[in-house]
């Protein structure tokens, strides 16, 4: 038996389609046969699955485990609930890795499964291994038990371990995702007063659609802040493993800054000269920060699954995205996980006495757009991105580790390729509104002269 996946689900970090269209129910069963005989293969044999909340997760997650059993694999089942969660059962548990079915903050109609094994997530070219194993049909047999266990509790109390701190006045916005049954948990035993909206799980996302990356999607939660003259507003992406914050003003924080309150509460534990890992799309106002708290700044390419791996060879204690991804190792496992890091940033508010606005006053706040996406073929892409990178390398420093970074003095711009769809994403910023104005004039009409509409 063999089975051909739609190659557009095989991503970089992850396997995640459109249901069905471009992902069934026949691909989730491929892919536990397929996952089975790679976990055999390096000795594997117990594999937890967890699920988000969406309307046919249960249903890829059946599938998904019938392939596991049938492939020999003992599968682990800890229910719905956030990705970390998840991750977190691949270290509590006797396990040998792990799988989480979610279509993360994609739209509704999306899902996927996020892969561990052997203590790392497998990525990249392992996504492509898998879709040729499945087409040659390299699958092993077996019979293979189903468990089910419940760690919510425990879950918990790992995110609350150590943690101690005075009363805070918190607004939480769950996004109907899978973090609401959790975060329901947590609340009850913060202190304080915590004001929680959308925490009802609902895969078809009535209020909002759960990606704290779009401002408006944080409009619920500013109003709840407001309202409540909450000193912090906290929300998650569908799956839990993305942060969004909002300050006591209602204005919305976003993660390079978020990522130097906790650079600077780790570096104060761990000393000076520890590398902090963020990704190509952070403001310079985080490197600064890191370097005057004594860190040494590492940029690195975007994708929680490079960022992990990137983590584990400079052994840092902290990672981070703009996209609120934020990985602990110090004092954690090293994945990202926002309800973790949510508690982390109430124990930091807790510790200092103030809120997150008086905790940046310093930072600079430089002019910057948002990402940037422009639709272009997805065979030209990576083409484009390597052009851009020759043609402004003649006449401005370049940093290349994830598309052309380019350095203007007093402002920068960036080009690169998603890994995850047929577009570049473009984000530029500067020391005023004009400059900006001239970056982005600049490096948007070097598109233009490719033929690319922007």
């Amino acid at each position: 038996m063999t089975h051909q996946f739609n190659p557009t689900i095989l991503r970089e970090y992850d396997i995640r389609g459109i249901v069905g269209d471009t992902l069934t129910e026949d691909d989730a069963y491929a892919l536990g046969r397929t996952f089975s005989a790679m976990a055999r293969d390096v000795g594997a044999t117990r594999i937890a699955v967890g699920r988000d909340g969406r309307t046919h997760s249960g249903m890829l997650e059946a599938a998904l485990v019938r392939g596991l059993a049938e492939g020999g694999i003992e599968a682990v089942l800890t229910g719905m609930g956030p990705s970390p969660m998840l991750y977190f059962a691949t270290h509590y548990l006797d396990v040998d890795g792990g799988i989480q079915v979610t279509g993360s903050h994609n739209p509704a109609d999306y899902n996927g499964f996020k892969l561990l094994l052997k203590g790392r997530s497998v990525f990249g070219q392992e996504i492509q291994a898998i879709g040729k194993r499945a087409a040659s049909g390299h699958w092993s047999e077996g019979n293979g038990p189903t468990e089910e266990v419940d760690i919510r509790e425990a879950y918990v109390d790992r995110l609350l371990e150590g943690f101690s701190g005075k009363a805070y006045r918190v607004g939480w916005d769950a996004g109907n995702g899978a973090a609401g049954p959790i975060l329901d948990m947590l609340v009850e035993r913060l202190p304080g007063q915590h004001h929680v909206i959308f925490s009802r799980v609902d895969g078809t996302f009535p209020n909002h659609h759960p990606d704290p990356t779009v401002p408006e999607n944080l409009e619920d939660l500013i109003a709840a802040v407001e309202k409540d003259g909450a000193e912090i507003g906290i929300a998650f992406d569908g799956d839990a493993d993305r942060i969004g914050v909002v300050d006591d003003k209602g204005e919305i924080v976003w993660g390079d800054r978020i990522l130097i309150l906790y650079a600077r509460d780790v570096l104060a534990r761990t000393g000076a000269g520890q590398p902090i890992i963020f990704d190509v799309k952070c403001s310079q106002a985080l490197p600064d920060a890191i370097q005057r708290a004594g860190g040494k700044p590492i940029m690195w390419k975007t994708g929680h699954s490079l960022i992990k791996d990137k983590m584990k060879e400079t052994h840092a204690p902290l990672a981070g995205e703009m996209s609120g991804h934020m990985f602990f190792s110090e004092g954690f496992y090293g994945h990202d996980d926002a309800l973790y890091g949510a508690a982390r940033l109430l124990r930091i508010l807790a510790d200092s006495g103030k809120t997150v606005r008086q905790l940046l006053a310093d930072v600079p706040n430089f002019v910057s757009t948002p990402e940037i996406r422009v639709e272009v073929p997805e065979e030209k892409k990576f083409g484009l991105v390597d052009r851009a990178v020759e043609h402004f390398r003649g006449t401005h420093d370049v940093i290349d580790v994830d598309g052309a970074r380019v350095l203007f003095g007093d402002g920068w711009g960036l080009i690169r390729a998603s890994n995850t769809q047929p577009v570049l994403v473009a984000r530029y910023e500067a020391s005023s509104p004009q400059r900006l104005a001239a970056i982005q004039g600049e490096m948007e009409g070097w598109l233009r002269s490719q033929g690319v509409s922007v």
